[in-house]
């Protein structure tokens, strides 16, 4: 689709873009990186990394995509998004030179994570060759999987049918009530609700087909459900 615009448009920060400079900062001191080796791999000056993090200035997407490769968070991305005041999408059509100031397109500086997509079979560290991106920013080495049956389909209520894709983050405590992946000794990986009662875990899927299963000693789990959509 092209859209000619006969004036300019105003670029204004998103309120997630916070995230990139948390998710900087804490790179930086886990590394012990310094402003000025930061700005020697970016290519820019040290004045500007310290402008950046301390939210005086708005980095270029250019530069804040290639601190994140400098960082050893290549997956990471920031992206331009268009948006109209007052709508949640864009109409076809051009702008033309009668539109107030109250009506300028607003460009908005939006922080995305890419995670992996990974398989079922791929839970082992597998590098992946596809990558879906949100506005989530894991605590772990989140990744993305398909709910592979319809164990956690329910006909009221929480239901999570067969198809949906859904991010998986390990950072994220598991505690009962959650969504989570588990992996019981010596079987494959399943997507269950974590259950409790009278101090004994258990595996519960939302379809009552299913059966509820038992936490044995052992039993590992791989993340907390974080996020669903469906996948097309």
């Amino acid at each position: 689709m092209f859209i000619e615009r006969l004036k300019a448009v105003r670029i204004v920060p998103a309120m997630n873009m916070d995230k990139w400079i948390a998710l900087v900062r804490d790179r930086m001191e886990e590394l012990g990186l310094t402003q000025e080796q930061l700005a020697e791999r970016v290519g820019v000056s040290q004045g500007s990394v310290g402008h950046w993090v301390n939210k005086r200035r708005q980095p270029k997407i250019e530069s804040m995509n290639r601190t994140f490769v400098e960082i050893g968070m290549p997956h990471y991305n920031v992206s331009l998004q268009l948006r109209i005041v007052g709508q949640v999408g864009e109409d076809r059509g051009s702008y033309d030179m009668d539109d107030t100031d109250d009506d300028l397109d607003l460009m908005q500086y939006i922080v995305c994570f890419r995670y992996p997509v990974l398989g079922w079979d791929e839970l082992e560290g597998a590098e992946a060759s596809v990558f879906e991106q949100t506005d989530y920013l894991a605590k772990g080495k989140a990744f993305w999987l398909t709910v592979e049956n319809e164990a956690m389909s329910a006909a009221s209520g929480r239901s999570v049918p067969q198809g949906m894709r859904m991010l998986v983050d390990p950072g994220v405590e598991v505690e009962p009530g959650r969504l989570v992946i588990a992996r019981q000794p010596g079987k494959p990986a399943i997507f269950r609700e974590l259950a409790e009662e009278g101090g004994q875990r258990y595996l519960k899927a939302l379809n009552s087909n299913y059966p509820t299963l038992l936490c044995e000693d052992g039993c590992e789990f791989l993340g907390v459900v974080v996020r669903v959509h469906g996948s097309f």
